[in-house]
């Protein structure tokens, strides 16, 4: 995780209950929303444009 994505605020779902479960996280930034395992912190991060993840989001 570089710099930049460790000072964002990420978010998990209210779905992955109490022990985190099987769940991703997300962060917004300007332009771009941050997606990650949210069992592996540090490991790697998918990055998406805000108009590809509302597309994500709407078909979900």
């Amino acid at each position: 995780m570089n710099t930049a994505e460790s000072e964002l605020t990420w978010c998990k779902s209210s779905y992955s209950g109490a022990e985190g479960g099987d769940c991703v996280e997300v962060a917004a930034s300007t332009g771009v929303v941050h997606i990650r395992d949210s069992k592996a912190v540090a490991g790697p991060v998918i990055r998406v444009s805000r108009e590809a993840w509302a597309g994500f989001v709407g078909e979900a």
